[in-house]
């Protein structure tokens, strides 16, 4: 089905989501998130309430599973950031 949307991630947060939106769409990858409106309101939450999903097309959900791996795994830090 062209543009159906599958989760990828689930993050504790809309700084996290918004981190991670943001190597993602660096890379192409188009992302929607998906959280609790309470969330938004507070910009707090706990439990349920503090959970964002991140959703990407289907057509790009290996490459977005790869990039997230990569964070992760602390691939993606730069060498010679300064501290």
């Amino acid at each position: 089905m062209p543009n159906e949307l599958v989760i990828v991630e689930t993050v504790s947060g809309l700084l996290e989501a918004e981190i991670l939106r943001g190597l993602l769409e660096a890379a192409g990858v188009q992302v929607e998130l998906s959280h609790e409106a309470a969330l938004s309101v507070y910009s707090l939450g706990v439990g349920r309430l503090a959970r964002v999903e991140l959703l990407v097309r289907a057509e790009q959900e290996s490459l977005a599973r790869q990039i997230i791996a990569e964070y992760r795994s602390g691939a993606l830090d730069t060498p010679n950031a300064p501290a």
